[in-house]
């Protein structure tokens, strides 16, 4: 209790040829955490994985609109590269406004998406941009 996990979603890795869709992500995580994290646990807070923003977005609104299993947790983003990219892409070193408006835009859409209730439509700046690097070391 009072703990905050900081995992992956479930997706396949960076290698594989198919893409999981959204559907597949969220069955595949919340399936997963299901089984194997306590309802004590009061949050997830997701790592972006190496995924674009937008795949990030549309994951974590999957995985909370998911109904197959119980979530008992709170499910969003630690808010890390797939909040960030668009951002500094827009600023560039120079445009403060362009960077500000484009963290508001990721910090909407990504609140949505913790609800349940993103859309899609809104890619940022850098939104279908990868955010994997290989061999990355913390």
């Amino acid at each position: 209790e009072g703990t905050l996990l900081k995992p992956n979603m479930v997706t396949p890795g960076q290698s594989c040829p198919v893409k999981a869709t959204p559907a597949q992500v969220a069955e595949a995580t919340v399936t997963a955490f299901s089984r194997t994290i306590p309802p004590a646990v009061p949050g997830i807070v997701f790592l972006s994985g190496g995924q674009s923003e937008t795949e990030a977005s549309e994951n974590l609104n999957a995985i909370n609109q998911y109904q197959g299993a119980p979530k008992p947790w709170r499910l969003s983003f630690s808010f890390g590269r797939a909040l960030q990219a668009s951002c500094l892409k827009a600023w560039a070193g120079k445009d403060v406004a362009a960077g500000q408006e484009e963290l508001l835009k990721r910090a909407k859409i990504n609140g949505l998406a913790a609800q349940g209730k993103y859309t899609g439509g809104d890619g940022g700046a850098a939104g279908a941009d990868s955010n994997f690097v290989k061999n990355h070391a913390y």
